[in-house]
């Protein structure tokens, strides 16, 4: 079966922290959003001069290209993670800890084209895997990070958690 569109989660499908991405996300088909939102961050990246790729707004802050690369790592993370409960998998996921992630990735040594263009593919295998699933598959209950989730969950919180990177990135990172 295949999702059409999928509800907002309620409040015991996802551990509290991540409320705070869910809010930022509309009301309407999150996998509309997903869709459209990836096209404007693509847009946003490729306005960005290689040259201040690494351009952090304050010392101990990501450069522009570890937000990026974070932004990727957390997209598969949480895709893998519904995944696994889309497909009954009972094994509690463990978390990620983001600060350990970030410098291992990398990222700086890559330019911002590759990592746009790795971002786009990866938000391609999200929306393929989000639109073929049910909404018993969408429903279903794990545990990841000791806290837990369902898929559908998950879906609103890759859209949320993206634009709030992209937000940090045209207040913080981009001049006016």
């Amino acid at each position: 079966m295949t999702a059409s569109v999928i509800s907002r989660p309620q409040a015991d499908e996802y551990a509290t922290y991540y409320g705070n991405y869910i809010n930022k996300v509309p009301e309407g088909d999150v996998l509309a959003l997903l869709a459209t939102q990836i096209g404007d961050t693509l847009k946003l990246i490729e306005s960005i001069p290689e040259a201040r790729g690494t351009h952090r707004y304050a010392p101990d802050k990501w450069s522009i290209k570890e937000v990026l690369g974070h932004i990727c790592d957390t997209e598969r993370i949480m895709s893998y993670r519904a995944l696994r409960i889309a497909r009954a998998d009972a094994t509690p996921l463990p978390g990620f800890e983001q600060n350990d992630y970030v410098p291992a990735g990398a990222f700086d040594r890559r330019t911002l084209a590759d990592l746009s263009e790795e971002l786009a593919a990866i938000r391609q295998a999200t929306l393929h895997l989000f639109r073929h699933l049910g909404p018993e598959a969408l429903a279903r209950r794990g545990t990841a990070s000791g806290n837990p989730f369902t898929p559908r969950a998950l879906a609103y919180v890759i859209a949320g958690h993206e634009r709030h990177h992209v937000d940090i990135l045209k207040t913080k990172y981009l001049p006016a």
